[in-house]
């Protein structure tokens, strides 16, 4: 069994910083890339940032200069950095890790989700 746990989400105001954190456990093998998507109300999920097991980063456009993703391979923990936030960054954000299990080929899993409001 593998869960991803996120913490972190909250009210903020515009302009405000929040940071977003999620942990992988149970019987993992390895960790290939983890990630966070978002999605708002009535919208399509949306990729965020990605990372992969070399720290090599992706980003949305709409993110790039404001989010930093990070992760630390020994807790199996993944990082988001969110400063500058923005009314429309507004969503609930998911977690994500590509891993391979004990005995298995890769697959993806997801957190259950955290709640990001900027508001004033």
């Amino acid at each position: 069994q593998v869960q991803l746990v996120e913490s972190g989400g909250d009210l903020v105001q515009p302009g405000g910083s929040l940071r977003l954190s999620c942990a992988a456990s149970g019987s993992i093998r390895t960790i290939n890339t983890m990630g966070w998507y978002r999605q708002a109300p009535g919208k399509q999920r949306e990729l965020v940032a990605a990372i992969d097991s070399l720290g090599r980063t992706h980003y949305a456009d709409s993110v790039k200069g404001r989010f930093t993703i990070s992760r630390d391979n020994a807790k199996n923990t993944v990082y988001l950095q969110m400063n500058s936030l923005k009314p429309e960054d507004t969503a609930v954000y998911y977690c994500n890790a590509n891993l391979i299990r004990w005995g298995t080929g890769p697959r993806d899993y997801d957190g259950q989700g955290t709640q990001v409001t900027v508001s004033s």
